[in-house]
């Protein structure tokens, strides 16, 4: 097999914190079981033996939640005793935590930054606007803490990205967040669409973002973001980076931008395996990492369609001039006709409004990249 990755929940849904939109409690309480607890060592080991030994070349392992860090520190460092113990193939071994970071002191930091993990700090922009959704479960104030969280992580040199939930709100003040994070030296950011509730009516939420919104939310940002590169001090925005890849050729990493759902491992505190993080629902469960093995548990997938079913876009979409880099976006945010069996994405005309005003220009960028290559060949 080829390079692997899989996502861990070693605490299943639950948090400290109670963050609004939250996308996996809204799907924790719509299968049998919302919690599955914490993940026993037995079950990690389970999960790392049987991934490692079939892969080639790199595997990742994703630590996510609910929030991780509940699972508590001599966890991990099991999971790197694991990880060394089964790496009989010498292959290259990426860890990555996406965290609150409320609870991040300095003997997490150490050990983050001892073993080269890759963290994913959760941020939505300025203080304001990010206590107004991420707080406490009885609703006192958490961004101070996560500024802080930011801080350590600086100080103890542990490489983290800035994850941002486009909410409403952040959609409409991106202008001031995009110049507090210049100011605070993130120069590694993520922007993710907000989810409504999965299977309900979308935009009613106090949190729920429309597609004027994005629409306007992505043309602010790329523009913001176009005059810094133009400057040679642009920091690294990953969906732009991808469309600028996509342009001069290259595959996009993120499967929202590729288009077509990836081969994913995700893996509930119980070892129950999902295709995807927006899909741990019951009748999405393929297997089980204590009794299955990873072939058994891919071939499941293909049983349900998974993968196939996000192939199924419509024609005005397969059929539009910016399909190249669109592709359809994320199938989270796509509706089935229930007459033609085929989808269309929600946020269809944020991205019409996106590429109609920079479409030329991601296509310009990578023009230049494609020449400078060439030129240093």
């Amino acid at each position: 097999m080829s390079e692997i990755q899989v996502l861990i929940k070693p605490a299943s849904g639950m948090c400290n914190m109670s963050c609004d939109y939250c996308f996996y409690r809204d799907e924790t309480f719509k299968r049998t079981q919302h919690s599955y607890g914490f993940m026993t060592e037995q079950t990690l080991k389970n999960v790392i033996r049987k991934t490692m030994l079939q892969a080639e070349g790199a595997i990742t392992y994703a630590f996510q939640g609910g929030e991780p860090t509940l699972r508590g520190l001599n966890f991990y460092k099991k999971a790197i005793e694991f990880q060394q113990q089964y790496n009989k193939n010498h292959i290259r071994v990426q860890n990555v935590f996406q965290t609150n970071g409320y609870a991040l002191d300095n003997e997490w930091c150490h050990f983050f930054r001892e073993h080269n993990f890759l963290i994913g700090l959760s941020v939505d922009g300025t203080a304001k606007i990010h206590n107004t959704f991420r707080h406490t479960r009885n609703g006192k104030d958490t961004f101070d803490r996560i500024l802080r969280a930011s801080q350590r992580l600086d100080e103890y040199g542990v490489e983290y990205n800035i994850l941002t939930v486009v909410t409403n709100q952040v959609a409409l003040d991106i202008s001031e967040i995009y110049q507090f994070y210049k100011e605070r030296g993130w120069r590694y950011q993520q922007y993710i669409a907000c989810l409504d509730p999965l299977r309900e009516e979308r935009g009613n939420m106090q949190y729920s973002l429309t597609p004027e919104l994005y629409g306007n939310f992505l043309v602010a940002l790329f523009y913001l973001w176009y005059q810094d590169l133009q400057a040679g001090n642009q920091p690294y925005i990953r969906q732009f980076e991808n469309y600028v890849g996509m342009a001069a050729g290259y595959m996009a990493e993120s499967c929202e931008q590729r288009g077509v759902c990836g081969i994913q491992n995700v893996v509930e505190a119980d070892g129950s395996v999902y295709p995807c993080d927006f899909y741990m629902l019951d009748e999405y469960r393929i297997g089980n990492f204590n009794t299955d093995l990873l072939n058994q548990i891919y071939r499941r997938r293909r049983e349900i369609g998974f993968i196939e079913e996000s192939q199924k876009l419509n024609l005005k979409c397969s059929t539009c001039r910016f399909y190249q880099l669109c592709r359809g976006g994320c199938q989270r945010n796509r509706e089935c006709n229930a007459d033609t069996g085929l989808y269309a994405n929600y946020l269809c005309e944020a991205y019409q409004m996106f590429f109609e005003a920079c479409y030329d220009k991601i296509v310009g960028i990578a023009g230049n990249i494609l020449q400078d290559n060439m030129l240093t060949e």
